[in-house]
């Protein structure tokens, strides 16, 4: 274990700057400052599993965490490019101009302080408030009672220390004021214990719509404490569904709002706290019984196939995958991990799945690049679909 987390910083700093002949001793220098910048994430990374330094400081050592993971990860895709050009070049023994080029020390340069500018810029885009982007959702078997229902979707808040209280207080008036029939939370709502991170969710207890706030938990309320937390969204008067179902009377039809554990309580058990329970959908199907349409809160998207097949779910909404976070890493690599949902509605057998991008993100992994975050208010619709 130690060799592979000593092996990746050491392997990517000398493929960066060994081919840089130009640069003479310098190399050396480069390379191990390269080394030594990897070495931080390992660093940080024990820090923050000790939670060496209390729920505040342990927030600030995994953004850094995360912003080191994603220098590093930049830097590799471009090690990764340059060397696809080069080599053919090469190969050929031609254009010696631009194979130059490619392993020079300009291009060098300018490549790592635009990796070290992204990944500064991709760690600010995921701290600053996001926007709210309303949508139309067309569902077949929405009654005409409901067409036009507005529901606010808030998933993934991830409040923390480092997010701070002014930030969840500025999405809540967002929110309110995107005036919205129903206010659904499908999980990851905080990251770090009660007693650090209360007044971090306390506006949310603002939250108000005529057709209720209804909670489900992800996987994140499963590492921070499950049994506090949700005892928490509850004293804050948020209506929190542990695999359980409301029934609403809206002009004349019953709307049931189902929410659902999260996978997380088997397969990360090592990592739960507090309890929890795990996800039981054919439950929340039985309950929901006799309703005209059936809304799921289910926080990972993974969950969609098994919903369809119940045949009693109209639509899902799930969060869990911020959107992919980065234009490249959505498709290549979050998507795999999630059954191909990352963020958009799709069709998957009878049922609708909206997933949201979030409105935040982990600390620990808080960049987003091309993949915004959003308060997605979603106008539903009787259609064709």
């Amino acid at each position: 274990m130690i060799v592979s987390i000593l092996l990746f910083p050491l392997l990517l700093a000398f493929w960066l700057w060994w081919p840089v002949a130009a640069l003479g001793r310098k190399r050396r220098w480069y390379a191990g400052l390269t080394f030594a910048l990897g070495l931080l994430q390992p660093l940080l990374g024990w820090l923050w599993r000790r939670q060496a330094f209390g729920d505040v400081a342990n927030a600030w050592v995994q953004l850094l965490f995360g912003w080191v993971m994603v220098a590093f990860a930049l830097a590799l895709v471009f090690v990764l490019l340059r060397d696809v050009l080069w080599l053919p070049l090469r190969l050929s023994r031609r254009a010696g101009r631009l194979r130059g080029f490619l392993h020079g020390p300009r291009l060098q340069h300018v490549a790592v302080s635009l990796v070290l500018l992204l990944a500064t810029l991709g760690t600010y885009n995921g701290l600053k408030p996001p926007k709210v982007h309303e949508r139309e959702i067309e569902l077949s078997s929405l009654p005409a009672e409901l067409d036009g229902l507005r529901v606010a979707v808030l998933a993934d808040l991830h409040a923390s220390p480092v997010k701070g209280a002014w930030r969840t207080r500025r999405i809540v008036d967002d929110v309110l004021a995107a005036k919205p029939d129903l206010i659904v939370l499908p999980g990851d709502m905080v990251d770090g214990p009660v007693a650090g991170n209360a007044a971090n969710v306390a506006a949310l207890a603002g939250l108000h719509a005529p057709h209720g706030v209804w909670v489900a938990p992800g996987n994140h309320e499963y590492y921070s404490n499950y049994a506090a937390w949700m005892a928490h969204f509850r004293q804050l008067g948020l209506g929190v569904l542990e695999n359980e179902t409301v029934t609403l009377a809206i002009d004349g039809r019953t709307l049931a709002v189902s929410g659902v554990g999260d996978p997380a309580f088997y397969r990360n058990p090592e990592f739960v706290q507090g309890g929890g329970i795990a996800p039981d959908i054919p439950r929340v199907a039985g309950q929901a019984q006799g309703s005209d349409f059936h809304l799921l809160l289910a926080h990972q998207p993974k969950l969609a196939r098994a919903a369809a097949a119940t045949g009693a779910v109209d639509l899902q909404i799930s969060g869990h995958t911020h959107g992919g976070h980065i234009i490249g890493m959505d498709r290549w690599l979050v998507a795999p991990f999630n059954d191909g949902f990352v963020r958009g509605d799709y069709r998957v057998g009878g049922m609708t799945l909206f997933v949201s991008a979030g409105v935040g993100q982990w600390d620990g992994f808080n960049a987003r690049l091309g993949v915004p975050s959003s308060i997605d208010v979603l106008v539903l619709r009787r259609g064709a679909r």
